[in-house]
């Protein structure tokens, strides 16, 4: 098959690199608004390097895969499906609520599968805890927590037009807890703090976060984020039920050190980024695109996934403004 790239910034080489490794990928075609780059980014991978355009016209390509800046996101899709093709599209799907909803209703009138990118879905840790609650292997869930927090704050710059914390990180938490738990959620009471760099405040954002969210069970969980973990990057989800708990998360290179006497795990150095994390995940959804673009078959993570989680997020958002417990019934359109 025929693929085509657009975006060629750190994720879009990433994804180069993991296109050209498939068997199935005969040919990658990549594109961006700085063609010098696209250009050494092509050289290095063995792919070709065009321009975006050419990528966009009906028969061009058999799949689309948009790793462009955020707000490029809703015309490249529109452009994928206007043609025809299987459309992966790293989150989000667009800057709002109200054009991810736009290209919601466009994408279930076209029929055209579009697999948005939660990485978080096709991590081995993650796949073995969304089996374990599905076979029941702990009981009734009685409480679940997840954190993700940063070694190192990103520039000041990227700030501006990231979204905020709970839109740019705790995104990935609040998909992920929907398809570990097979639950929505329905309330969110959240709280966020500035211990760092004043860029965030000055840009109404917050590098600290802590929520509870109440599921449409009853289960109570609990989120905490954080731009400043100066012992490493540290992602982990914690799910205990009435017969046993599981930890997403908890390897060797955990950034946590017991008090305890005596223990000495983790012995492994901390991660510090987040691609060397998830390398293997990010890996496992770009095979994923290609099997359901060889299969014709549906997308592992819809546009309608993207969009409840961003409306977890913007109901966390709010509650964190606002002070105060917010439904999502709130912020639904």
């Amino acid at each position: 098959m025929r693929i085509g790239l657009v975006g060629t910034g750190r994720i879009g080489q990433s994804h180069a690199a993991a296109l050209r490794a498939r068997p199935e990928v005969a040919e990658l075609l990549l594109a961006d608004v700085d063609v010098d780059r696209a250009r050494a980014v092509a050289a290095k991978v063995g792919a070709r390097s065009v321009e975006v355009d050419a990528l966009l016209r009906p028969g061009a390509v058999d799949a689309l895969v948009i790793a462009a800046a955020t707000p490029a996101h809703p015309a490249l899709i529109r452009a994928g499906i206007a043609a025809e093709v299987p459309v992966f599209c790293e989150k989000p799907v667009a800057p709002t609520v109200a054009e991810t909803v736009r290209i919601l209703e466009e994408v279930q009138r076209a029929k055209t599968p579009v697999h948005v990118g939660f990485m978080r879905r096709f991590d081995p840790g993650y796949l073995r805890a969304h089996s374990a609650v599905r076979a029941g292997e702990l009981g009734d869930l009685h409480r679940v927590h997840a954190l993700t927090c940063d070694m190192a704050p990103p520039p000041a710059g990227y700030i501006a037009s990231s979204g905020g914390l709970f839109h740019d990180c705790h995104v990935h938490d609040f998909d992920i807890l929907r398809w570990v738990t097979g639950r929505e959620v329905e309330e969110v009471f959240a709280y966020g703090a500035n211990r760092g760099e004043s860029y965030f405040a000055d840009h109404g954002d917050v590098d600290t976060s802590a929520a509870v969210l109440r599921l449409d069970d009853g289960t109570l969980a609990t989120l905490q984020g954080s731009r400043y973990n100066g012992a490493g990057y540290d992602v982990r989800m914690e799910l205990a039920g009435s017969r046993s708990t599981l930890v997403v998360g908890l390897d060797d290179q955990v950034p946590l050190r017991s008090a305890e006497p005596g223990v000495d795990f983790p012995v492994g150095d901390p991660w510090e980024v987040f691609w060397p994390r998830f390398t293997a995940a990010y890996e496992a959804e770009i095979g994923a695109f290609v099997a359901m673009v060889a299969d014709d078959a549906p997308s592992p993570c819809t546009v309608a996934d993207a969009l409840e989680a961003v409306l977890i997020a913007e109901a966390a958002d709010l509650s964190r403004r606002e002070r105060r417990p917010v439904r999502l019934t709130e912020v639904r359109p």
